[in-house]
């Protein structure tokens, strides 16, 4: 099949689009032939080689942990879905990629809505997972005022629509020209960056109950501060969280509960169009070297999809055996 990849850390240019064998499932997964699949943050920083988890990586590595598609192999143990069925979720976390390419094995998904686009669908699993774990560990509930720092991104966008759904007053931070976005997800916009105790307080009068870090810019210390404990703030981004006595949340690959049953929430929501998947731009596969350069520069607003599903571009790949694109 193919695949997107990379064989060597580095630039998005390292990526090539070649050949790769099949995945099948094991006995609770299911095979998708997949019709778009995510470019999220621990792609870029996996094929830049930023992150610690490289070091453990066997290249080529494909990339992509959020597919969609239609199901084409079913594990013995599966039950309630058939061949044929168009579903969204992601991949084992722990192998960290193999979303983008022809045929992905997913781990944990459901059923995708109507209503939901290919694209929207997905950029959603891991997002809506993460957000769920979240907002589950904080216990955000109605009437809770929670602040979300780096509201804009791709879990952000996902997080604080799940949050305004459960009730909660939500307070988002970042710059200037996502604040209109924010507002049409329910949020209230807060400028994102130093100086966030006094900004928050010029918005709202009323304490914040809970915060939450996306962004891990180092708003540990000014999150504590609004939120009154330690306890009441989580982070998904900052490695450094132990020193300040915050729960850093990573999920399965740290051994948390994790939040999948907000898939079936989060897609209840879209069917009623109140949830929606913000997606900043789609590429074809072989542009993936753009899609990398692009999900890494500002305004990061929403997600940077792949459409596995447009192979003209690509024909010959199996017997040529990879085409370099940048």
């Amino acid at each position: 099949m193919f695949a997107v990849q990379f064989k060597r850390f580095g630039p998005p240019q390292v990526l090539t689009l070649g050949t790769v064998p099949e995945p099948h499932p094991g006995p609770d997964q299911v095979r998708i032939a997949v019709r778009t699949a995510a470019v999220s943050p621990v792609d870029l920083a996996l094929r830049e080689g930023s992150s610690p988890a490289g070091k453990h990586l066997a290249l080529p590595h494909v990339p992509g942990v959020d597919a969609a598609g239609v199901i084409d192999e079913i594990g013995a143990e599966v039950s309630g879905y058939a061949v044929g069925d168009e579903v969204f979720g992601a991949v084992d976390v722990a192998r960290l990629g193999g979303a983008s390419a022809q045929y992905a094995v997913l781990d944990f998904w459901t059923r995708k809505p109507h209503g939901m686009t290919w694209a929207e669908a997905g950029a959603a699993g891991t997002g809506i997972e993460t957000a769920t774990r979240a907002l589950d560990l904080l216990d955000i509930r109605e009437n809770t005022t929670l602040l979300v720092d780096g509201a804009a991104g791709g879990v952000g966008s996902i997080l604080v629509q799940l949050a305004v759904a459960r009730g909660a007053r939500v307070l988002g931070t970042a710059r200037p020209d996502s604040h209109q976005f924010l507002r049409e997800l329910g949020v209230e916009p807060v400028d994102y960056g130093p100086g966030l105790p006094a900004r928050v307080r010029a918005v709202t009068a009323a304490p914040v109950d809970r915060a939450l870090d996306v962004a891990g810019a180092g708003s540990l210390g000014e999150l504590i501060e609004l939120a009154g404990t330690s306890e009441s703030v989580v982070t998904l981004a900052d490695f450094g969280a132990s020193a300040y006595g915050v729960r850093l949340s990573v999920g399965r690959l740290g051994g948390e509960p994790d939040g999948v049953h907000g898939l079936t929430s989060a897609t209840a929501l879209a069917e009623r169009g109140r949830f929606r998947v913000p997606v900043r731009d789609i590429y074809p596969a072989h542009q993936a070297a753009r899609a990398h350069e692009t999900a890494a520069q500002p305004p990061r607003r929403g997600k940077i999809v792949l459409d596995m599903t447009r192979t003209s571009e690509v024909a010959g790949v199996v017997s040529a055996g990879s085409v370099r694109f940048g």
